[in-house]
């Protein structure tokens, strides 16, 4: 068994993983940053639509904005060192960020949260303006359903009372890892 060094604050797919659930003052939860699936970094995933071809498009997570008079449902996932790292890898359209004295129940180790990075929301931004085409995955959004609906009927109601309906299309995209080797 893994020591836990930390917790991350999951508040969209992390809940998926967590052990744990907790609220996050200050904040809400928004559609607020999207990848850009013209561009294939290597290393990194694109989308795809179920033809096989890869749409000329924005795809669109949930992130955190600051907001003085909101909470956040979600879950706390441990996380050692080398968990840690793994996560900073995979989340690089987040940064992440210290908001241990804004969780409770307080868990006794540090908390980390993902938030959007500034091109990220751009690309978001951009979309709500009407200049880029946004979309959301279908698969992710059902994946975030789901993993608050596997924490009780409430917590799926509150994630949903607290969540803006998707401001973008949802398209049946299926998610390509980078091939390894």
């Amino acid at each position: 068994m893994r020591q836990t060094e930390a917790y991350v604050f999951g508040y969209g797919s992390l809940v998926a993983g967590a052990a744990r659930v907790a609220t996050l003052r200050g904040f809400r939860r928004v559609w607020g940053v999207a990848m850009d699936n013209r561009v294939a970094v290597p290393g990194y995933k694109v989308y795809e639509l179920p033809d096989g071809t890869r749409p000329p498009v924005d795809v669109a997570f949930l992130d955190l904005e600051p907001d003085a008079a909101t909470t956040v449902g979600g879950g706390l996932l441990a996380v050692d060192a080398t968990a840690l790292a793994g996560l900073d890898a995979r989340e690089r359209q987040y940064r992440r960020i210290d908001v241990t004295a804004a969780v409770a129940p307080a868990p006794g180790a540090p908390v980390w949260a993902f938030v959007g990075r500034a091109p990220g929301r751009a690309r978001v931004a951009r979309g709500r303006a009407g200049g880029d085409e946004v979309v959301l995955q279908r698969a992710y959004v059902e994946l975030v359903e789901a993993a608050f609906a596997g924490l009780g009927p409430e917590h799926l109601a509150r994630y949903r009372a607290s969540t803006e309906p998707p401001p973008f299309p949802v398209l049946e995209l299926a998610r390509v890892e980078p091939r390894q080797g």
